[in-house]
């Protein structure tokens, strides 16, 4: 089984994610800041905030079911807000998904935030609202809970520990502990927006304890399209005694201003 975790920079990189999605075939694909507009005008609308102008893929949903045609989307929103197209304002809503092969069994599935609520008029300043989605896979090996959230952006505290980043990856472990059950292994990845040794990581430790981007001593989850200094935001991590085959941080091809994490279980 092929799992991929994936921040997609709102599709900014839409040609060459749909290409390497649809080569990567994954069963079950992590993906955070997933934008969706119902009823667009345009396959690409503007994000404009604090003196930006960001290119926005404007139905990645349907991109994601096109590149992935034989899987399940589950769509976790966590703000409806401001797009535009030209001089026209343009709702959307945003969040992150999770793609599952269609067949694979499912058995429980646990959705909520991990920080605020839903924002229905506005994304809203900084630190803004955060879903975490948790589902129990089924799977003659054990079952397996594969959880993932979009950690907080904090323009103040940068990466650094903050009692609003415990708190929700206290959460995001209480989405996880709902549905898991005796003997079940589990998987916490995501870009969780903080730097190795954070507080967040201790937390999630609980429960996956084996980290497995520094573990490996791979230099970062950044590529050449994030021109910042603090290469770590994405981690994958895992029960102490889950049997994985092999677990990758993917620079090339880019993709996105992260770097794809890639773990095969047997």
């Amino acid at each position: 089984m092929r799992l991929t975790c994936l921040n997609a920079w709102g599709g900014r990189m839409h040609a060459e994610l749909a290409d390497w999605l649809a080569q990567n075939d994954p069963d079950v694909l992590c993906i955070q800041e997933v934008v969706h507009v119902p009823n667009t005008p345009a396959p690409w609308l503007d994000y404009r905030d604090d003196g930006r102008n960001l290119p926005q893929r404007a139905d990645m949903l349907a991109d994601l079911a096109e590149a992935l045609p034989g899987h399940d989307i589950t769509f976790c929103p966590a703000a409806r807000g401001p797009l535009w197209h030209e001089q026209t304002q343009v709702w959307s809503h945003w969040g992150l998904a999770t793609c599952t092969r269609r067949g694979l069994p499912v058995t429980h599935q646990a959705q909520g935030f991990v920080h605020g609520e839903f924002g229905a008029e506005g994304f809203g300043p900084h630190p803004r609202s955060r879903t975490g989605h948790a589902l129990r896979l089924w799977r003659p090996e054990g079952a397996v809970v594969i959880a993932h959230m979009h950690g907080l952006r904090d323009p103040e505290a940068g990466k650094a520990d903050t009692p609003a980043r415990a708190a929700q990856a206290e959460r995001l472990a209480g989405l996880v502990e709902s549905i898991r059950q005796p003997g079940d292994e589990a998987i916490i990845c995501g870009d969780f927006n903080v730097l190795p040794g954070s507080e967040t990581l201790r937390i999630l430790s609980r429960l996956a304890p084996r980290e497995l981007v520094t573990e490996g001593g791979h230099p970062g989850t950044r590529n050449s399209l994030y021109p910042k200094p603090g290469r770590y935001a994405d981690y994958m991590m895992v029960s102490e005694t889950l049997a994985f085959t092999s677990f990758d941080v993917l620079h090339h091809p880019e993709v996105s201003d992260h770097c794809p994490l890639l773990l095969t279980l047997p």
